[in-house]
C-alpha cells in the first residue's frame, strides 16, 4: 500500500483499514510460528504498512484538531 492511497482515504477508512492490518498480522505471526507460513517477508511488509497508516492518521488527526 503506497503512501499516495492512504493519503486519499478519510480518517475513518484510514482507522478501518489499520484495525484490519493488526488483525492480519496476528495472524500472519501465528502461522509463523506454527510453521505454516510461506511468505515471511509478509509480516514486514504488514508492520510497514500499519506504520503507514499510522502516521496517516496521525497527519489527518492534526490538521482537522489544527
Amino acid at each position: 500500500m503506497k503512501y499516495k492511497e492512504i493519503k486519499e482515504m478519510n480518517l475513518e477508512e484510514v482507522k478501518a483499514k489499520a484495525a484490519e492490518l493488526d488483525k492480519e498480522i496476528f495472524a500472519l505471526r501465528m502461522r509463523n510460528v506454527t510453521s505454516q507460513l510461506e511468505n515471511p517477508l509478509k509480516i514486514r511488509s504488514t508492520r510497514r504498512d500499519i506504520a503507514r497508516l499510522k502516521t496517516a492518521i496521525a497527519e489527518k488527526e492534526s490538521t482537522q484538531n489544527g
